[in-house]
């Protein structure tokens, strides 16, 4: 087909096609058939460079089209809007969904934290396998009950600084955790593991040397969130690197595009629960002032309310 056939055969609709632009530019209300349209032009577009059509046609055809892009994916698909959709529905029912990836990385990390903590209260020498000494003696000095506050190594002297400092912390093993995954699932196993092993030997050398009433009033609060949203993002890197291993009857490719809708809303849902977690830490766990029995009580109440959330919220009536 000629140029000029193509351009009088076509002209009325990208006329159309233009006066919505202009309307939803100008925040008015567009037409349903906005999206079909808009896939039209785009096919024309394409039409008008394989056909090889003059440089002014496809340089206003491919103005629509960007311009038509923006109000669709930029416009149309609002963030705000959907985080109490995000929260109250979706994050929860992709952890029910998935939940033999959520046991799986909920079973290896407090099985191993655990059997850890046994091990060294037990044999207290033990800490010294999975720790060096200036790790354990960081450790002691953090959680000594002396300290105006407690917790992990304060970089900065305001609550504010420590909440960005433990948001990089927090979410940075996180992701580390999730991303891994990809290598089938061998990643997140072992950050997982080696988390556990980690928080068991610190938890159980404190418990030998005393500390106690200090470290346990500390953790229980941020705790719920953060333990827990770290073995959320394993779980989604686990779902990842089994999709690599063991496709099916889907390619690998194909397999790995089906699981990255549930494996990315986990993850983004696990963020929300460590930026939660850091803000607590930063604000509420290291005040030693409030008094162990408070932190106790408020910390038992996160660990209820996150259990609650994943068993019972977003299902349908």
């Amino acid at each position: 087909m000629k140029q000029s056939s193509f351009e009088s055969k076509h002209r009325p609709l990208w006329q159309n096609f233009e006066q919505q632009l202009k309307d939803l530019e100008s925040n008015k209300s567009g037409e349903d058939q906005f999206p079909k349209h808009y896939r039209i032009i785009c096919q024309h577009l394409a039409l008008s460079q394989s056909r090889g059509y003059g440089p002014q046609l496809v340089s206003f055809l491919d103005d629509l089209v960007m311009r038509a892009h923006q109000q669709l994916y930029l416009r149309r698909y609002p963030v705000l809007p959907k985080i109490p959709q995000f929260l109250l529905r979706r994050f929860p029912q992709a952890v029910r969904q998935n939940w033999r990836y959520v046991l799986i990385s909920f079973g290896l990390f407090y099985g191993v934290m655990l059997l850890t903590m046994l091990w060294v209260w037990l044999q207290p020498a033990a800490v010294y396998t999975l720790l060096d000494i200036d790790s354990v003696l960081n450790m002691e000095q953090m959680y000594d009950p002396s300290n105006a506050k407690t917790g992990r190594e304060r970089s900065s002297d305001t609550d504010f600084m420590m909440f960005g400092f433990y948001i990089q912390h927090n979410i940075g093993i996180a992701f580390q955790t999730f991303a891994s995954g990809l290598l089938l699932t061998l990643g997140s196993l072992f950050f997982l593991v080696f988390n556990g092993l980690t928080i068991g030997a610190v938890f159980a050398h404190l418990l030998n040397v005393g500390y106690q009433n200090t470290l346990f009033p500390f953790v229980i609060g941020h705790g719920a969130f953060e333990l827990n949203g770290i073995c959320i993002s394993g779980a989604a890197g686990i779902m990842l690197g089994w999709a690599v291993l063991a496709p099916g009857r889907y390619s690998r490719l194909e397999a790995l595009k089906r699981s990255s809708t549930a494996a990315i809303t986990l993850m983004i849902g696990a963020t929300v629960m460590l930026v939660i977690a850091a803000f607590l830490e930063a604000f509420w766990s290291s005040t030693v002032s409030l008094g162990a029995e408070v932190r106790y009580a408020v910390g038992a109440l996160f660990w209820f309310l996150v259990a609650l959330y994943f068993v019972r919220v977003g299902r349908s009536r």
